[in-house]
């Protein structure tokens, strides 16, 4: 009896052990599209979806330069490991006047056929509007473009949380003319036909933009976000943002880039992010790229480095996603010059 309890015991310690020393490894690491394989100079701002079995789906914004009026929406097709000639899928033309067009982001409902390509079109982040075009062959045709409500934006980078319940939380953010930055969740309770706005900490000094949206078991929300602070800036919500925590600082250091995070079938919580500060310039502290894991989304160790680069390089704007194999997807701006996927187990 005594030996059939110190196995049990021995294989209970061994899993908690496994649990704990997950690390992510490297399965594949390649570029979407290569340099002169496109029409466009500049590429940024991705997302990536799971739209089969052994297929994904990603989107960008590409053109001369970003905020040009040239930019549009593109998309690659991924099947069997083998990414497809990047499309035109979108541009920023409203009445005779055209606009760049700027950061896509592919959501599908868990019980929805159509699949859903959010974005912006306007001169720049503090004037644009948000838009959506959906597809009901997994992204194969679109349908026309069409207007989100007045006020609505949209999920600003990062893909939207569906709850149990079917409730859509988006995470999105404002940039006001005077520079100021404000984070708020979209909600949604039939499938994204209506929205409504829950603002997170409106009154806060602390500016933010670009959340990333976790759910936590004892059913708190949490958000990741850029910051001008330096560090990834967090708050959380026990009543589905209706109300929020004060912003904190998580131990992640942040150059006023995006960052993206989900939580992993494991458990385990995961963001891709620059390890850096500010600099002078908005485009300084985006050379270096990293992986890091958390049990409870406050404390951070970083896991994996996937980029490091030297002054004048770029690898910024990441977003994950965990396919249905349990693989881990990662896209991110590859010195603009092309978008980086890098699967991970």
């Amino acid at each position: 009896m005594r030996y059939q309890f110190d196995i049990l015991f021995c294989l209970l310690l061994l899993s908690l052990t496994s649990c704990k020393s997950y690390q992510p490894t490297l399965l594949s690491n390649e570029q979407i599209f290569s340099v002169g394989q496109v029409d466009f100079k500049q590429c940024h701002a991705s997302t990536i979806q799971e739209v089969g079995k052994d297929s994904l789906l990603s989107a960008w914004f590409g053109g001369t330069h970003e905020s040009n009026p040239d930019v549009c929406i593109w998309m690659s097709l991924s099947v069997n490991g083998k990414w497809q000639q990047p499309i035109n899928v979108a541009n920023g033309q409203l009445e005779d006047k055209r606009y760049p067009s700027w950061n896509p982001v592919l959501y599908q409902h868990p019980t929805s056929d159509s699949l859903f390509l959010y974005y912006k079109i306007g001169p720049n982040p503090r004037e644009w509007k948000g838009y959506y075009q959906y597809s009901m062959d997994k992204g194969t045709t679109w349908s026309a473009r069409q207007a989100l409500p007045e006020g609505i934006l949209g999920p600003i980078k990062n893909k939207p949380l569906t709850l149990k319940n079917g409730v859509i939380l988006s995470p999105s953010s404002t940039e006001s003319k005077e520079e100021i930055w404000k984070a708020h969740i979209e909600v949604s309770q039939d499938k994204g036909k209506t929205w409504t706005v829950r603002k997170i900490n409106p009154d806060s000094p602390i500016q933010v933009i670009q959340p990333s949206v976790l759910l936590h078991k004892d059913g708190r929300i949490q958000v990741l976000c850029r910051s001008k602070e330096n560090s990834v800036m967090t708050a959380f919500s026990k009543d589905q943002g209706k109300t929020w925590d004060d912003w904190t600082p998580t131990n992640l250091l942040n150059p006023n880039a995006a960052t993206d995070a989900i939580q992993l079938k494991n458990g385990y919580y995961m963001i891709v992010y620059n390890p850096d500060i500010a600099g002078k310039d908005w485009w300084e502290g985006r050379t270096k790229l990293r992986v890091a894991l958390s049990k409870d989304g406050i404390k951070w160790k970083d896991a994996m480095q996937l980029e490091d680069g030297v002054k004048g390089d770029e690898y910024s704007y990441p977003t994950l996603i965990q396919d249905s194999k349990g693989h881990i997807h990662i896209t991110y701006t590859w010195n603009r010059k092309s978008i980086k996927h890098v699967v991970l187990k």
